[in-house]
C-alpha cells in the first residue's frame, strides 16, 4: 500500500427527497455511496469531485481492506503529492445511480414490490447522475466545488455540471471525452448491450430472481469494449502475432495471445460487473448530447458556464478521438468562456486516462496547483 491513500472506509447516504428523472419516472428515494479522500479545509473551499466512467465506481483511491491486491480505479492518480493531491483537495468520489458499486441500481430493492428492480429500474441520463450529486454536495455542506474533474463518461457528467450548476463549480477539468457520442460508438453500445440480452440465462433483465447471471452475454460485451479501449499499437506492441503454444493448432480454441487476453478480461469483468447496470450505462453514454436542446449549437449550450475548463486528450485514443475534445474547446471558445487544451501524445488508446503518462500528470497537477492557490488549500 505504499505511496497510496491507505485504507478507506466507503460511506452512504440515504437520500429521502424524491429525484425527478429525465426519462419522465422518480425514484422517490436512493442511496448513494461514496468515499472520500483527504481534508475538508476550515473554509470548505478545497472540495474537489471526481466522476467515475462506465465501469467505475466510487472506489477511485486507496484499499478497503489490509487484503486488498488491488486499489482503487483512479489511484494512480489521487493520493499525497499525486496528480489529484489530497494534502491539499478534499476528494470526493461517488458511485452514480445505478452503477455496481452500492448506490441504489437494478440490483436494489424496488420498494413497489420487495424485489430487485432488475429491468424496471428507470432510464437515468447523466443529468440525472448529476443532480445526484448535487444533492451528495449540500448534505456534505460544500458551498462550490474548487474543481470537478472526470474522465470518458466521468468527463460528460463534468460538462454537464458547468452547464446544469454554474455556480457551484470554480474548474471543470475534462479527460479523453466527448460532447457527445459517434453513430460508431452508439454501435459499439448496442453490439454489447444484444449480446447481453440475448444470453438465455439474461431472463428479460430478471436473471437475479433467476439465481443466474448472463456470463457469455457480459463476457462478450466486456471483450468487444476493451477492443476499443486500445490503440492498434498498443494490442500490437503486446500481442503481435504470438501464440499460446508456439504453433497453429488449427481449432477454435485460444490461439493467440490477444485471444487468450480478451477472455481473461471478459471472465474478470462478469465477476464483478452487473448486466443490467452494463445496459443503463451504455445508455447514459449514448444519451448524452448537451447540443440537442440547442438544435446542435454545443458552444449554446455551454452560455451558462462560468467555470473555467481544462481540456486533455490523447493521441491514441480512437474511441474518443482528439477532435472530439477539440469540438468542446471550439464551443467553449465560441461560447468566450475560458478554457486550457492539452494533446497528450500516447500510445495505449483510450485507457490513457487512468495512467500516469509525464505529460498529463505534469499539465493536470500544474492546473490544480493554481486551483489550490486560488481556493487557499
Amino acid at each position: 500500500m505504499t505511496q497510496s491513500i491507505g485504507l478507506i472506509t466507503p460511506q452512504t447516504l440515504h437520500i429521502e427527497t424524491p429525484l425527478p428523472l429525465d426519462c419522465g419516472e422518480q425514484l422517490s428515494s436512493y442511496e448513494l455511496m461514496y468515499e472520500t479522500y483527504g481534508q475538508l479545509n476550515a473554509a470548505g473551499s478545497n472540495a474537489v469531485l471526481v466522476c467515475h466512467a462506465l465501469s467505475g465506481n466510487h472506489h477511485a483511491a486507496g484499499y478497503h481492506s489490509a487484503e486488498d491486491r488491488k486499489p482503487g480505479w483512479w489511484d494512480n492518480c489521487i493520493g499525497p503529492g499525486k496528480m489529484i493531491d489530497t494534502d491539499r483537495f478534499f476528494v470526493v468520489c461517488p458511485a452514480n445511480l445505478a452503477a455496481y458499486g452500492g448506490s441504489t441500481g437494478p440490483g436494489s430493492e424496488n420498494p413497489a414490490t420487495g424485489r430487485p428492480y432488475g429491468p424496471d429500474f428507470p432510464v437515468v441520463t447523466v443529468g440525472d447522475w448529476v443532480r445526484a450529486q448535487n444533492e451528495l454536495r449540500q448534505r456534505l455542506g460544500i458551498e462550490q466545488w474548487a474543481a470537478v474533474i472526470g474522465g470518458s463518461l466521468g468527463g460528460m457528467q463534468v460538462m454537464q455540471w458547468a452547464i446544469d450548476f454554474p455556480g457551484r463549480l470554480l474548474h471543470a477539468v475534462v479527460v479523453a471525452a466527448a460532447p457527445r457520442l459517434s453513430a460508431q460508438n452508439i454501435a459499439f453500445n448496442e453490439i454489447a448491450r444484444q449480446a447481453i440480452a440475448t444470453d438465455p440465462e439474461f431472463h428479460g433483465g430478471r436473471y437475479l430472481e433467476h439465481d443466474q447471471v448472463p456470463r457469455r452475454g457480459l463476457m462478450l460485451a466486456r471483450m468487444l469494449a476493451h477492443i476499443t479501449y486500445l490503440s492498434d499499437e498498443a494490442m500490437r506492441d503486446k500481442f503481435g502475432r504470438d501464440l499460446r503454444q508456439g504453433q497453429l493448432n488449427y481449432g477454435f480454441d485460444v490461439e493467440f495471445q490477444v485471444e487468450s487476453y480478451l477472455r481473461h478480461q471478459g471472465t474478470s469483468f462478469v465477476d464483478r460487473f452487473d448486466a443490467n447496470t452494463y445496459l443503463l450505462m451504455t445508455k447514459a453514454l449514448d444519451y448524452f448530447d448537451p447540443a440537442r436542446a440547442h438544435d446542435g449549437d454545443l458552444a449554446a449550450a455551454f452560455a451558462p458556464v462560468t467555470a473555467r475548463f481544462l481540456v486533455i486528450s490523447f493521441t491514441s485514443d480512437w474511441r474518443f478521438a482528439p477532435a472530439r475534445s477539440r469540438e468542446i474547446v471550439d464551443a467553449l471558445v465560441d461560447a468566450g468562456k475560458q478554457v486550457a487544451y492539452a494533446e497528450v501524445a500516447s500510445t495505449l488508446g483510450h485507457d490513457d486516462f487512468l495512467m500516469t503518462l509525464p505529460h498529463y500528470v505534469d499539465t493536470t497537477r500544474a492546473y490544480l496547483d493554481h486551483v489550490a492557490d486560488e481556493v487557499g488549500a
